[in-house]
């Protein structure tokens, strides 16, 4: 059973379900991924998603990654990745997956900037925490490529677009790798 942990700060606009947001994203995120099965499993598997602000974001992003300045989205897996496939196997039947904390100030300009809402944003950017919180990275290009194409899918199964754009004309998708 999958719990998805949804805290929104007064940054984040109330007219928004967040916490159904968060669950689908998550949901669509593990349903594309080689971890499908964590969506399925007897154990709970919990994971949060926490909307703050650019404050909370860039302390965080300073003492864990040694970059002063606020990102979009960070990530803090719980589990490590070659370890997922025993969670089955767990004595408790409870899983805390991880954590994924997102910036308002910093996903709303990228969505202004991109023209999309701030809602298929954060979709994405939970997408995105998820799949990190799984395994996946961007480190290089073969990485970022396959991370990329389940972004891809899962945003595609909540009827969202292709966040990173039209390739072969080099439009600039939403998510600044620099910042995640």
């Amino acid at each position: 059973m999958l719990d998805v942990l949804t805290d929104a700060g007064p940054d984040w606009p109330e007219a928004t379900d967040w916490t159904a947001l968060a669950e689908r994203a998550v949901r669509a995120a593990l349903a594309q991924s080689s971890q499908s099965e964590l969506t399925r499993t007897s154990a709970l598997v919990e994971l949060s998603v926490k909307l703050s602000d650019d404050a909370e974001v860039r302390t965080l992003n300073a003492a864990y990654r040694g970059k002063d300045k606020p990102t979009n989205v960070l990530s803090f897996p719980m589990v490590q990745a070659d370890l997922l496939g025993a969670i089955a196997n767990t004595d408790d039947g409870e899983v805390l997956l991880g954590d994924i904390i997102l910036a308002a100030e910093t996903c709303a300009r990228e969505a202004q900037e991109r023209g999309i809402s701030l809602a298929d944003h954060a979709t994405h950017l939970i997408v995105h925490g998820t799949l990190h919180l799984i395994g996946h990275d961007h480190e290089t290009d073969v990485e970022a490529e396959a991370m990329e194409a389940l972004e891809i899918r899962a945003l595609e199964t909540l009827g969202l677009a292709d966040p990173y754009g039209d390739r072969e004309t080099g439009r600039a998708g939403p998510i600044d790798e620099t910042g995640i």
